[in-house]
C-alpha cells in the first residue's frame, strides 16, 4: 500500500499498472490533479494469499483539502500482492 501511495505522488503510472490486478485494471490512470499530503494507514490484515488494507490519504485539488478512506483488497499471484479494489467506508 505504502509504495503504491508513493507511485501516486510521484505520478508513477508505470508501477500502478504493473501492481493492479490485471482483472480489475484500468486502461488509463489520470494522475495530474491531486497533490498528496500524506498517508496513514489504520489497519491490515494478511490471510493466505488476500489481504486488506484501510488507509486514509489527504490530498488537496484546487486548494482544498480532501480525505480518501478507502479498505483496499490485495492478492498473491504466484508471489505477488496486487491491488484488486477497494470499498469507501461510510
Amino acid at each position: 500500500m505504502r509504495s503504491r501511495y508513493a507511485a501516486y505522488v510521484l505520478k508513477l503510472a508505470s508501477y500502478l499498472f504493473a501492481t493492479w490486478h490485471p482483472s480489475t485494471r484500468p486502461t488509463s490512470i489520470d494522475l495530474d490533479t491531486p497533490r498528496w499530503l500524506g498517508l496513514q494507514v489504520k489497519h491490515h490484515q494478511e490471510t493466505g494469499d488476500t489481504a486488506t488494507v484501510e488507509f486514509v490519504a489527504r490530498y488537496k485539488v484546487g486548494g482544498k483539502a480532501h480525505r480518501l478512506h478507502e479498505v483496499s483488497r490485495f492478492i498473491r499471484d504466484d508471489g505477488r500482492w496486487y491491488y484488486l479494489d477497494g470499498d469507501f467506508p461510510g
